[in-house]
């Protein structure tokens, strides 16, 4: 019987497909009640069976099968092993060769038109239509287009209109709701799902700064936790398919940070000029890391962004930092013209990297300027001071650095100040890079001047500091005074702070140190609330002394505060307030102020200025006033402080820790110091493969 199987399988059909064949053939030949010896006698039937061993094979999946043409053509198994004794293929060798061959093509199904009794209609090509239905407008493939298929979703999924005939398909097909042409739903696949949440939550570890093993030893597991409690075990289930492995979360920060970096680009090509920050460090591994973040105008608003985060290989020497932001602008041709400011801490009459970097970008971008930090100005300024307050300032260092040099002396004060019932149980640490800390170091030094007092050993050569009231007169007087000056420097902080912002902070404080100057020349310290609070406990007055150290320190500050903020003629006040410009502004062109006319006579931009801030309102006057808003714009692109480069140096310390020393910390600052919000959509959508790894 198996000399008369007329089929012929391809190199790579294995026993099991043949056995397949042959248990089918058999049963077709019972089922006509024809016996097989007889079969391909049967010159009518010849033609049924060679197509019924055709389908048969076919939806095994595989290449190629082989019909042999005649009966008396006989059939020897060939048969090969591997090396490991496994069958590895089988194939039938025809002793004429007369093979024919037929090449597997995929069945498509028809529609029919009493596949609508099971509430399905086609969708698509007619040839090969798809099965849509129209309860639920679901598609399905072609290969569901058979009716035990369409029933079943049709029990399944409404079991309620499983009864219905076929008339009320019909008509609900025809009704008008249906008659629109249908939208298919996208539905991503669990992969692509998989892949985007990965991406979502490395982005947050990337704010977060925190190690990304946090991703699969913390996130995960409270993610399932969280899932299982809330919905079922079958969805917390399909967490794990989301990959927060170190290395994924690795490749997932550095794609987000590419596509920021890719959408910065795209908006200084078309912006009209852009302003920089930069600055320099040396991070926890002794890398020297430079820090440039740009200021430009971006759908009416001047933002700001990271620019650049590398770490300088070599020299860290001016032409080395040059080089690097030179290299990051032709790499992603951004044009230099467009710069107009650079700022810094390197006044112009200091020598060294950073002042070197600057004279070299001022070299390829001409109309650009320079300047100098204002916060540092003002740091300066603030360090001069009379002899007899300088060594009070000293002291009272040397005190608090010999309770914190000591952690045993650090914990018995704490135990201390406790049992006393003290506001405060610890001193603060003073610093010189951080000159905010002085004046809080100062008020907490006077506030525990009784504990320290009890717990000063009288031994140490201080500690009669804190029963003299010269002393103490005078530390209060500083931790006022400094408390004062670090007030007006924080209001200098922040993001979008403009020159104008910064130039009117430092004349508001010049005129309060006239007015602190008078009073204490009139033995007036209510200006002083600490010092005043003093006075009143201990019950007596300032000594001429004290009182004439006071007014030269307060005087004395002025005149360096007007060294550092020179009061010049503000050529740019239209800019500040332009509704009050009366007589044509020096740096405007005739056309210019024919169209800032314009601008103050519009009653609606009139009540824009005073709801918007000054950045927003003439970025948002470039449309209707281009030629002036333009220029107004590129005088509020300049930087007036450093503060973002000191925000961002803290955040990479906060993230390239001692515990990792290796870790490449610029796409992580590219993601937090960066107000762009990466497109994780796009990203995915590069991807050629949708698996969850990748």
């Amino acid at each position: 019987m198996i000399a008369h199987f007329l089929c012929i399988l391809s190199y790579n059909v294995n026993t099991f497909v043949i056995l397949n064949v042959y248990t089918k053939l058999t049963m077709f030949c019972t089922t006509n009640s024809l016996p097989m010896d007889l079969l391909l006698k049967q010159g009518s039937l010849k033609q049924e069976v060679e197509s019924f061993c055709y389908q048969i094979v076919s939806e095994s999946h595989d290449q190629k099968v082989g019909i042999l043409q005649s009966e008396d053509e006989h059939l020897q198994p060939s048969v090969s092993k591997n090396s490991e004794g496994e069958l590895s293929r089988v194939k039938f060798i025809s002793n004429s060769n007369k093979i024919t061959t037929f090449s597997k093509k995929p069945k498509r199904r028809k529609y029919d038109e009493s596949y609508l009794s099971f509430g399905f209609t086609y969708f698509g090509n007619r040839d090969a239509p798809h099965a849509q239905c129209v309860l639920c407008k679901k598609i399905l493939s072609n290969s569901s287009l058979a009716p035990s298929k369409l029933r079943r979703h049709l029990e399944t999924k409404h079991a309620a209109y499983k009864d219905k005939d076929i008339s009320f398909f019909k008509q609900h097909l025809d009704s008008p709701e249906n008659n629109k042409p249908p939208t298919p739903k996208i539905v991503n696949t669990d992969n692509e799902s998989a892949t985007e949440a990965s991406y979502n939550v490395s982005y947050h570890i990337a704010l977060s700064g925190e190690a990304h093993t946090i991703g699969e030893l913390l996130i995960k597991p409270c993610a399932k936790d969280v899932v299982m409690r809330m919905f079922d075990e079958q969805y917390s289930k399909k967490i794990d398919a989301v990959q927060l492995s170190n290395s994924t979360v690795a490749r997932r920060i550095k794609d987000l940070a590419a596509d920021i970096e890719e959408e910065l680009v795209c908006r200084l090509k078309i912006c009209d000029g852009f302003s920089l920050q930069l600055d320099e460090s040396a991070d926890v591994s002794g890398l020297a890391v430079l820090l440039v973040f740009v200021r430009y105008r971006f759908n009416k608003s001047i933002e700001e962004d990271l620019l650049l985060c590398e770490s300088l290989q070599s020299n860290a020497t001016g032409e080395e930092i040059f080089n690097c932001i030179n290299s990051f602008m032709q790499k992603h041709e951004i044009e230099w013209e467009k710069c107009v400011d650079v700022c810094s801490d390197a006044s112009r009459a200091m020598d060294g990297k950073i002042a070197e970097a600057v004279t070299l970008i001022k070299y390829v971008a001409p109309e650009s300027t320079s300047s100098h930090c204002l916060l540092y100005r003002h740091a300066l300024a603030v360090k001069t001071m009379p002899t007899s307050l300088k060594n009070v300032l000293d002291q009272a260092v040397q005190i608090i650095n010999y309770i914190k040099a000591r952690p045993h002396q650090s914990r018995l004060l704490k135990i201390l100040c406790e049992e006393m019932g003290a506001q405060h149980t610890a001193l603060l640490l003073n610093t010189e890079v951080r000159w905010l800390s002085r004046g809080k170091v100062l008020v907490r030094l006077f506030e525990l001047r009784r504990e320290l007092l009890v717990f000063m050993d009288s031994a140490f050569r201080l500690s009669d500091c804190l029963t003299n009231s010269s002393w103490l007169l005078r530390l209060a007087y500083l931790a006022d005074i400094f408390t004062k000056l670090n007030e007006v420097n924080l209001s200098m902080q922040g993001k979008n702070v403009t020159v104008f912002t910064v130039f009117d902070k430092m004349s508001s404080l010049l005129r309060k140190l006239e007015f602190w100057a008078s009073s204490v020349e009139e033995e007036n310290f209510d200006c002083f609330p600490t010092l005043s609070d003093f006075l009143t406990e201990i019950n007596s007055t300032v000594d001429k002394d004290i009182c004439s150290a006071i007014v030269q320190h307060l005087r004395g500050l002025r005149s360096t505060l007007l060294k550092y903020f020179p009061v010049t003629n503000d050529i740019h006040a239209w800019v500040r307030n332009p509704f009050t410009v009366t007589v044509k502004p020096a740096s405007l062109v005739a056309r210019d102020y024919e169209s800032l006319i314009d601008l103050t006579s519009d009653s609606q931009v009139k009540q824009s200025f005073s709801e918007l801030s000054l950045n927003d309102f003439w970025s948002s006057l470039i449309q209707e006033y281009p030629s002036v808003a333009r220029r107004a714009v590129r005088v509020l692109l300049p930087f007036a402080t450093m503060h973002l480069c000191e925000t961002g140096f803290s955040y990479y310390a906060a993230t390239k820790t001692k515990y990792r020393k290796r870790l490449d910390a610029a796409p992580h600052m590219r993601i937090r110091l960066s107000n762009i919000t990466p497109n994780i959509k796009r990203i995915c959508d590069k991807k050629t493969q949708k698996h969850c790894s990748h």
